[in-house]
């Protein structure tokens, strides 16, 4: 008898995607930006440190275009970027929004965290403080980015994030201004898995440390200023190194409303394994948006790991990668969106 319930406990585990700590897992196929996070954590560097150069490799290398320069341009034609970084241990939080002329935002998120008593900075703020910390200004457009931009101003700015402005913003560019507002329900929104690709990426090294955090050039076509879900604390990902930690990525203006990060790390304290949690937090989106666009992942101080993903036309399945001391290498994982 006790033999059967010991074979049966090592297939629960095998079940729930367990491994064996140190762990590190992000959103998407983004295989270079695993191995820098892995490779920072068997060089002796911390959860921080392994977060950070993860996300920073996908900034550089312009992860699908959604993460770092050069890539969704707002109503302007500028690309701006968000970034946050989370300590578990300690709670702390570092977070930049709309992010202007620094490629590298996790490191600013950071810089944050570790050089001010604040959480977040948004703004031309962020960038001078960015400056002043040592990082360098840049354009952040290029050639791909103006082009695109270029191509949605011939397009006669279709399609946009405007409602109950005048001009009608479904057949024309602005200056908006307002109208009467027309009650609605939840319309249809301009769903393309390419405009919501974040990073988000969660760290648990082999004494049970977490951390998390999430980098993005937000929305193509956004109004100027606006700010998704990569850089809000529980939204965008959430860290606690008693319980685990979740990184959210999709449709940020829907998503960031109910906190999933936070929600499944919470459902992880209470018992619940990553997969479950993941799925928790979907559903609870699902029951105000059935159609949102989005995924999380979800990991626990054990080794547990799972994500679970809303199933919409441009989403049946998700993709995530992981690696461990068991894989040596980075992991294509995914789960079927229900």
């Amino acid at each position: 008898m006790g033999a059967s319930l010991y074979f049966f406990f090592l297939m629960l585990c095998f079940r729930l995607g367990q491994t064996s700590l140190p762990l590190v897992i992000n959103t998407w196929p983004f295989k270079s930006a695993t191995a820098a996070a892995w490779r920072a954590l068997q060089s002796g560097g911390s959860v921080l440190d392994a977060v950070e150069m993860g996300c920073a490799r996908c900034e550089v290398e312009q992860c699908d275009g959604t993460v770092g320069f050069g890539g969704s341009p707002d109503e302007t034609g500028e690309t701006t970027l968000d970034a946050m970084i989370m300590n578990g241990n300690t709670m702390e939080v570092g977070a930049v929004a709309d992010l202007r002329r620094i490629k590298n935002a996790i490191g600013v998120a950071r810089a944050v965290m570790e050089r001010t008593e604040h959480t977040m900075l948004v703004g031309e703020s962020a960038s001078v403080f960015a400056e002043n910390m040592g990082f360098v200004a840049e354009d952040l457009t290029t050639n791909k980015s103006l082009n695109v931009f270029s191509q949605w101003l011939k397009g006669n700015c279709q399609p946009n994030y405007r409602k109950n402005v005048s001009p009608d913003p479904s057949k024309s560019c602005g200056p908006y201004g307002p109208e009467a507002v027309r009650t609605q329900c939840n319309g249809e929104r301009h769903v393309n898995i390419h405009s919501h690709d974040t990073i988000g990426m969660i760290a648990i090294d082999g004494d049970g440390n977490v951390a998390a955090g999430t980098s993005t050039n937000g929305l193509t076509h956004k109004v100027p200023g606006r700010v998704g879900d990569s850089p809000i604390i529980g939204a965008g990902a959430y860290a606690d190194s008693s319980a685990g930690a979740a990184a959210a990525t999709g449709d940020g203006d829907i998503m960031m409303r109910f906190l999933p990060s936070y929600l499944a790390v919470e459902l992880m304290r209470n018992g619940a394994d990553p997969s479950a949690a993941c799925k928790s937090a979907i559903s609870r989106i699902k029951r105000h948006y059935s159609d949102f666009f989005g995924a999380i992942i979800c990991a626990n101080t054990t080794g547990h790991y799972g994500a679970a993903c809303n199933n919409v036309p441009s989403l049946t399945q998700f993709h995530f990668m992981v690696e461990t001391a068991e894989s040596d290498a980075p992991v294509l994982k995914s789960v079927a969106c229900f």
